[in-house]
């Protein structure tokens, strides 16, 4: 296990090699296929560029776009190795200190070996689960190196960071073929999603800070010694973990009742806080990814209409019992939410201030939407509008 500060409560390695080994395979392509799909998804990454940009107006007329950052298409591994990469660039803090707290003597150095292992084959098989899920992410927190891990190994800790586009092209290919919709205007119709994060980003230098400095905020409030979190760790996994026919059952039981995800499992006040401010920005993005890729399908996606009507069922259904419960236990469902109600915050704020008037958000921190301003956007145009007219 490559050695990091806090690098033995976790065994990245062996999370990678974890979820690698239990991920489900893609849909059945041929190598030709398989390299159209790529080449094309490429294409529609870059076409999309010029479509969000005039869109959005988020860059001026003059004002280039971030080429540096980069656009990777990705299996079902590949996005495995990235996210393990932004997970320990994220965590690194967090474990640091759990680390410290760690108890001496031999009883520290089991805790150390056996959590590490403990923890990396959790953390694998929910990155097993999740990597047959995701279309396409624009990665926040990626090391700098634009390659992708060849192999177990990840990119070290304490490089520089930069943003990169990931295409999964397995998962298109096969959400494409199970809505029974145009290839080439549903691969466009994700790029045009996943190209609004990119200019989020690029085009708000600010951004990428903000959300670090209130993640960085969250983990640092969490109090719990790492023998508890382990714990929890496996209650919460162990029931899908190991592939047993009781799995399923299992895994609904351990879904808390209450409605509550994982990570609310271990909130302090001050988390629920900072949650809450994260929770309105991730609303605010994804939603506003939403309504662009809406509003530029109907020049470019003949079929968005058809596509759209579709995805938004195959969102809400999920796959079944097991998917709804981890959907429920992780915290998917609350995601679902932030869809539908940033987009609707998107969509009024435009309607009643227009296009620069809703890109005044990207002012600053102070500009963004609150969690209860999501919910009624009027009052983020009475706040914002009105500081900024007096």
């Amino acid at each position: 296990m490559t050695s990091i500060g806090g690098a033995e409560m976790v065994d990245w390695n062996l999370a990678v090699a974890t979820a690698t080994r239990f991920v489900r395979p893609g849909p059945e392509v041929s190598r030709d296929e398989a390299r159209a799909v790529v080449a094309e998804l490429r294409r529609h990454a870059k076409e999309s560029e010029a479509h969000v940009r005039a869109f959005t107006r988020m860059f001026g007329d003059d004002e280039p776009t971030d080429a540096g950052t980069p656009v990777l298409i990705v299996d079902r591994p590949g996005w495995i190795k990235a996210n393990v990469a932004g997970f320990r660039e994220v965590l690194k803090p967090l474990l640091d200190k759990m680390q410290a707290r760690k108890p001496g003597g031999p009883g520290g150095a089991v805790l150390g070996t056996v959590g590490g292992k403990v923890t990396g084959v959790e953390v694998g098989m929910l990155l097993s689960f999740l990597a047959s899920r995701v279309l396409g992410q624009y990665e926040t927190f990626a090391p700098a190196s634009r390659d992708m891990p060849a192999g177990p190994a990840v990119p070290g800790p304490g490089e520089p960071r930069t943003g990169r586009l990931l295409l999964v092209a397995p998962n298109i290919v096969h959400v494409e073929r199970e809505l029974d919709v145009d290839p080439h205007d549903f691969r466009l119709w994700v790029c045009l999603h996943e190209e609004t994060h990119r200019t989020q980003f690029t085009a708000v230098p600010w951004l990428r800070d903000h959300i670090e400095q209130e993640v960085q905020a969250f983990l640092g409030e969490t109090e719990i010694d790492p023998t508890t979190l382990i714990e929890r760790l496996r209650e919460a996994f162990q029931s899908f973990s190991g592939g047993r026919p009781e799995a399923e059952e299992e895994a609904i039981d351990a879904a808390p009742e209450d409605g509550r995800s994982l990570i609310d499992l271990v909130q302090t006040p001050n988390q629920r806080e900072i949650l809450g401010r994260l929770t309105a920005v991730m609303s605010l993005l994804e939603g506003h990814a939403d309504y662009v890729m809406d509003g530029v399908g109907p020049d470019v996606v003949p079929s968005v209409a058809e596509i759209r009507e579709k995805f938004q069922l195959r969102r809400q259904s999920g796959a079944g019992r097991l998917d709804q419960a981890l959907r429920k236990l992780l915290g998917l469902d609350a995601k679902l939410r932030q869809y539908r109600d940033g987009e609707r915050f998107v969509r009024a704020v435009v309607d009643q201030a227009g296009m620069d008037g809703f890109n005044r958000i990207w002012t600053s921190p102070n500009t963004l939407p609150t969690k209860l301003e999501i919910a009624k956007p009027a009052d983020w145009v009475a706040r914002v509008h009105r500081k900024t007219e007096t």
